[in-house]
């Protein structure tokens, strides 16, 4: 049995992320885009997602942007919303939103023979702020995404779309990876609310270091 030594809280992050960039054998990524490949890795301890990760042209960039001027960022979960750092959003003017447990949102969803996510989206596109979606568990989150920007009702600043499992799923990613919108995608069948919430605190990190907070 290998021998288990201590390590300072304060050094467990640093020493995890020496880790993924030597198990990642010298493999590189752009400046802006690696920040988030390894924050996803680290995340879930996934080496997959260094193949599976997409990123449209200019994503993080203008992504930060948007976080700079005060986006919001719309979960499908909660278990999103409560790892995304609402405190460095806040710095920005940013806000955290879910309505999938909202009670008008499960009534009007049974009432149509919809999901909570489809409400919850379209809840969202009435949102007066611009918008960052971070969809890790719905996919027919994505799929209402794109019925509202197909439709003129939306124009998200970025689409997060990292929904998990074997339903609908690979389908739903694909819709956003052939659409115009900005978008970061974990191509096929993985991804989770803590990825999607990993990938927002990734962009906020990444926007701290240069903004010097």
């Amino acid at each position: 049995m290998s021998e288990i030594k201590y390590v300072k809280p304060a050094d467990i992050e640093k020493r995890s992320f020496a880790i993924i960039t030597e198990e990642l054998g010298g493999r590189t990524f752009p400046p802006d885009i690696e920040p988030v490949v390894k924050r996803v890795i680290h995340t879930s301890a996934d080496f997959d997602y260094a193949d599976n990760l997409v990123f449209s042209e200019g994503a993080v960039a203008r992504a930060c942007r948007a976080l700079r001027a005060g986006a919001h960022v719309v979960t499908d979960t909660n278990m999103a919303k409560a790892g995304i750092n609402k405190t460095i959003l806040a710095q920005f003017g940013g806000e955290v939103h879910c309505f999938v447990a909202d009670e008008d949102v499960a009534a009007e969803a049974r009432a149509r023979g919809v999901t909570r996510s489809t409400v919850s989206m379209e809840r969202a596109a009435r949102l007066e702020a611009p918008l960052i979606f971070a969809i890790g568990n719905a996919p027919t989150a994505l799929v209402e995404l794109h019925r509202l920007m197909q439709a003129g009702a939306l124009a998200p600043e970025l689409i997060i779309g990292v929904p998990v499992g074997f339903v609908n799923v690979v389908e739903s990613k694909e819709l956003i990876l052939d659409s115009p919108v900005p978008h970061i995608v974990a191509r096929g069948r993985k991804g989770g609310s803590n990825v999607a919430a990993a990938i927002v605190n990734a962009l906020l990190y990444q926007l701290v270091r240069r903004e010097g907070f």
